[in-house]
């Protein structure tokens, strides 16, 4: 429990109002989107910097623990308040600071919402890149914890080739900043990369300065429709090996099409082993070269049928499909758990069968979502926490589909991060040096070991 005199000081650092420890507060801040629950102890809303300055320099003192949190979207365990202590909320801090057409560059407050960043881009002929599946509600803060990803990631990049320069309260409470508003900056150690993906361990980010593009004059959209998730996934190979490099490239199996059709009833081939959601942009001319390569390439495959989204409410209708369709997936069970592994490209077709073994070994239901381009997977487990056995089986199946990716050449996380659904299993990539380090690292910024204790590394510093 946290003390009166620590709840004054808290209300003294942040305002009377931007405190709660009311018990219905605490439970809604209790969870993430994932299962476990954590109930804090009190919750704040800063909303300046220097707010969170006065805060973090409260909880040093008193070695409160402080879990940074935005929209609480992540799905491994990030924003959950383990040790009890406080969860240090930002959505207030929900302003866009400037953006700056001469220069291609945006500033914003961590709790921007990614949707409403790029809304307000769009009538000037910008655009954000980085397009997380919950880009509607998570925060732009929440992005930078993550080093988030998305479908267009594949053609643009992943938040850490956007992010110039940051804005960092310090657990101390002493304000750092990292970067700059230029393109080009080889000052130093990148202290900037080494926050951005830190999911909250390292410092309570407060201001981001953000790259940003000019919008592409077209794009064409398409859906390959294939009968084997494999073969689907075989055509994901040959697509970027010809050296085609399409803004998303997303795969679907058949379990998860089903799921979406019967949710958004947009015609998805619900007899299909899997789909292609196809997606070029660029100069208007160079379209329909690029397109017919790919299908060239998907038919090699053997695609049974490619469909071209003529209108914008067709292609609104896709990717509606897509960005729903982990929500869909409760027609099926209560419960599910969602994985995050990236193999080379080149092995998506091998991972794939591999997972298919696990769902039969375990006898769980596993859907194949893909960043498939980027050869970043999300198989989701599906189950019913109710039933017993469902929930050992379901780590246990996770745990191999982790095995399977590492021991191909690929890695644990290619953007959900590391948090607390991991943290076990993150030995099984670093060797007892790098972990080593990683506790050390810590430890450096965070002497008091206060900053989302027991997240990435179990038992948090050592």
């Amino acid at each position: 429990m946290v003390s009166r005199a620590i709840i004054q000081e808290l209300q003294a650092a942040a305002g009377k109002g931007a405190v709660t420890f009311s018990p219905e507060d605490l439970i809604v801040y209790s969870y993430d989107a994932t299962m476990p629950e954590y109930r804090p102890d009190v919750v704040v809303f800063p909303q300046s910097t220097e707010q969170v300055a006065a805060i973090m320099r409260v909880a040093n003192e008193h070695r409160l623990p402080v879990v940074p949190r935005g929209a609480g979207t992540n799905v491994s365990g990030g924003s959950l308040a383990l040790e009890g202590g406080m969860i240090l909320c930002l959505s207030r801090m929900n302003r866009i600071l400037e953006i700056d057409r001469e220069n291609l560059v945006a500033v914003v407050e961590p709790g921007v919402v990614n949707a409403e960043l790029q809304a307000a881009l769009a009538p000037l002929g910008l655009f954000y890149p980085p397009d997380p599946a919950s880009m509607n509600v998570c925060t732009i803060g929440g992005n930078v914890a993550e080093n988030s990803g998305g479908p267009r990631c594949l053609k643009y990049g992943v938040t850490k080739d956007y992010v110039l320069g940051l804005e960092v309260v310090l657990p101390t409470g002493e304000v750092i900043h990292t970067g700059g508003s230029v393109m080009k900056n080889c000052t130093g150690y990148d202290f900037t990369r080494l926050f951005v993906g830190s999911e909250g361990t390292l410092g309570v980010v407060t201001k981001i300065t953000l790259r940003l593009l000019p919008l592409a004059e077209a794009k064409k959209t398409m859906l390959a429709v294939f009968d084997s998730v494999v073969d689907a996934s075989s055509a994901v190979s040959a697509i970027i090996a010809r050296g085609i490099i399409p803004t998303t490239l997303e795969l679907m199996d058949r379990i998860l099409l089903r799921c979406a059709e019967d949710f958004v009833h947009v015609g998805l081939p619900k007899d299909a082993g899997a789909v292609l959601l196809i997606e070029v942009d660029g100069f208007r001319e160079s379209l329909d070269g690029q397109m017919r390569q790919i299908k060239a390439v998907c038919r090699a495959n053997q695609a049974r049928e490619l469909r071209h989204a003529r209108t914008s409410k067709e292609v609104d209708d896709l990717w509606l499909a897509r960005r729903t369709v982990i929500g869909a997936v409760g027609r099926l069970e209560p419960n599910y758990g969602l994985q995050d592994v990236t193999v080379p490209r080149s092995k998506l077709p091998i991972i794939v069968e591999e997972i298919g073994d696990i769902s039969a070994k375990y006898d769980l239901p596993i859907g194949v979502l893909a960043h498939a381009g980027d050869g970043n997977l999300h198989p989701i487990v599906l189950f019913d926490a109710r039933r017993d056995g469902d929930l050992a089986k379901v780590h246990a199946a996770e745990k191999e589909i982790c095995k399977a990716a590492l021991a191909l050449g690929g890695t644990l996380s290619g953007e959900h991060g590391i948090g607390l659904s991991k943290r076990e299993y993150l030995p099984m990539e670093y060797g007892p040096i790098e972990m080593s380090l990683v506790a050390r690292l810590r430890k450096v910024f965070d002497p008091n070991g206060i900053l989302n204790p027991g997240k990435i590394v179990a038992g948090g510093i050592v």
